[in-house]
């Protein structure tokens, strides 16, 4: 599915199924996949012909260190803010995006039991990357290391700026371990330069599949830029979701990919639907957020 203008915003998963007596999402009924643009699947395919897999299954990046009061940095904190000494470009960029967006970064707790979930789904450590903490910088999401894996996965805040699209990007540890500033947005123009030939990128973040509408093109945003760097499919969110429902939701993508043997675009829709009919879970904010965009095979 390809989406014009303003439908690119709504989840077409959570609308209703028409003529139902009560209410039933469309992803009960039907696969939906999401295209930022018709000529999109024609180049990802082009690009991933013949290429071989990565050696190894699944890295995850999660629970970054944004402050310098982390109790994980302990008695070594300076005190600072993020916002507070930020000497480099990029961290100034950041300060200027975090406010022009009205965002606080917060530590997302759930994402930590998220990204220890899904990497006991891959029994061989030699198999898995586990970047947590401190190590969720973006020294490794520039690195040639990740290139080794199928599978990425960011558990962080994302950041959508529609005043600056250039200032949209993913939010990495802030702080090294002695609660010195460094570095860790990882903006829109250094994910297009990634050499990331992925078979799968998932932003466990707010609004990462939103972006600059440009026509003829669709949203240019996070999406398209992991897809430049080499994956020819992301999953993303529309929304500011739900720390903990998200991450329910993702044990349950991963379960069905890694244990069940799902394709990414079956193992989503059979975690949402189950999402859905939970009743905790049920309304569509906690699961329709969610969308799988590009190759579908």
């Amino acid at each position: 599915m390809v989406s014009d203008g303003a439908l690119q915003y709504i989840p077409i998963t959570a609308l209703a199924v028409p003529n139902s007596q009560t209410y039933q999402p469309l992803i009960t009924t039907n696969e939906i996949i999401s295209l930022p643009s018709a000529s999109t699947i024609a180049l990802l395919r082009q690009e991933v012909k013949g290429r071989k897999k990565a050696p190894k299954t699944l890295a995850v990046l999660a629970d970054p260190v944004f402050s310098a009061k982390d109790e994980r940095i302990g008695q070594k904190s300076t005190g600072q803010s993020m916002t507070q000494n930020l000497t480099t470009f990029d961290q100034q960029q950041l300060a200027r995006s975090a406010r022009e967006v009205d965002i606080d970064f917060e530590r997302l707790r759930f994402t930590r039991q998220e990204a220890e979930t899904i990497l006991s789904l891959v029994s061989n450590k030699e198999q898995r990357k586990p970047a947590l903490d401190f190590t969720a910088s973006r020294n490794l999401a520039t690195s040639p290391e990740l290139s080794q894996y199928q599978i990425i996965h960011f558990a962080t805040h994302g950041i959508l700026n529609s005043q600056n699209p250039e200032l949209s990007g993913v939010v990495l540890s802030l702080f090294d371990s002695n609660g010195k500033p460094q570095n860790g947005f990882l903006r829109l123009h250094d994910i297009f330069n990634l050499n990331l030939p992925a078979e799968l990128v998932v932003l466990s973040a707010c609004q990462t599949g939103l972006g600059e509408e440009v026509k003829g093109e669709g949203l240019v945003g996070l999406t398209r830029g992991f897809m430049y760097a080499g994956s020819p499919r992301v999953v993303v969110s529309l929304w500011s979701v739900d720390d903990e429902a998200t991450s329910e939701l993702m044990k349950l993508f991963y379960g069905n990919m890694l244990r069940k043997n799902l394709k990414p675009a079956a193992a989503l829709r059979a975690a949402q639907i189950e999402m859905s009919r939970n009743q905790n879970y049920a309304a569509p904010y906690y699961w329709a957020a969610f969308t799988l965009q590009g190759e579908w095979r």
